[in-house]
């Protein structure tokens, strides 16, 4: 059994131990995508690894305090904010019959997505300046991805371009240990990577969009095309990451080589999609632990 199938299945096995959806606790729990959850607070670790200057600043009241927001609350609001204003789209859309949840109309739903979007306000008496501006790119981000009038997921390619929102939180714990802002090559090419990532996810809803006439970057490009796509952007992310360090860059040819594989292979895009928060997570293991490394030992 491979290491990410291994991954997969512990997920899996979490999963089962959840509230079920029935309650409210459970249903908002499935509408945050617990399996993208370190999609926001993995970056928090990483910005605040490779931000500290002693093991004690990993551990930091507000480096523990933004992976928590980042983990869970973060991810009811963002996620929540696209369920709420896809409700007609989602209807139609197969993916939600396997591991996410339809939003039901839920006024407490909005209630709790709304509060879990303000606890980021708990933030701004002890973040700097830059990290108050990064966090606000943030939640702007968040809501003009979904919500009208800007609804960046229909207006190709701001679809993908908006999702940089992912790599934020990173900015933002970098900026928290370190009062000074990431190099800007690292930022440039995160935010590159998640454009790769996003319109790669956008593959399996291609017909789905399509038949609800949505309009995205893999619907406008088609498959194969969107393949090409996604791995320019990561090649493009590896080359700008070479500027801050080549051991970044050789962690994120594993993408464009992995997507090439994909779009050689008689492997359904439906499926190959599930492997990435494995992939995703093993990378960012080993990202972080070189960060350690670097801060234990020096390099």
């Amino acid at each position: 059994m491979s290491t990410v199938e291994r991954v997969r299945r512990t997920v899996g096995r979490l999963g089962a131990l959840a509230p079920p959806e029935s309650t409210r606790i459970g249903y908002l729990l499935r509408l945050s995508r617990p399996r993208f959850w370190l999609y926001l607070a993995g970056p928090v670790i990483v910005g605040v690894v490779y931000a500290a200057d002693a093991p004690a600043d990993l551990f930091s009241p507000v480096a523990v305090a933004l992976f928590a927001y980042f983990l869970v609350p973060a991810n009811v609001f963002l996620y929540g904010v696209n369920d709420v204003f896809d409700a007609d789209i989602d209807a139609a859309n197969p993916k939600k019959d396997d591991r996410e949840v339809r939003y039901s109309g839920d006024r407490g739903v909005l209630w709790a997505v709304l509060t879990s979007g303000l606890l980021g306000l708990a933030f701004v008496p002890v973040l700097p300046t830059s990290a108050l501006a990064a966090f606000a790119a943030f939640g702007f981000l968040a809501v003009a991805y979904s919500a009208p009038p800007l609804r960046f997921k229909t207006t190709p390619p701001l679809d993908s371009v908006s999702n940089g929102l992912y790599v934020l939180p990173g900015v933002v714990g970098y900026i928290a240990v370190a009062d000074a802002v990431p190099p800007l090559a690292a930022v440039f090419g995160g935010w590159l990577w998640t454009m790769g990532m996003h319109t790669f996810s956008a593959i399996p809803d291609i017909e789905p969009d399509r038949e609800a006439g949505i309009r995205t970057t893999a619907t406008a490009l088609g498959e194969r095309r969107t393949y090409a796509y996604c791995g320019a952007c990561w090649l493009a992310a590896a080359a700008a990451f070479w500027l801050v360090h080549p051991f970044f860059t050789l962690l994120l040819l594993a993408y464009p080589v992995l997507v090439f594989a994909i779009a050689r292979s008689s492997v359904a895009v439906e499926r190959a999609y599930w492997w990435y928060p494995a992939v995703n997570t093993l990378v960012g293991i080993v990202m972080t632990l070189g960060g350690i490394w670097t801060l234990i030992y020096g390099g």
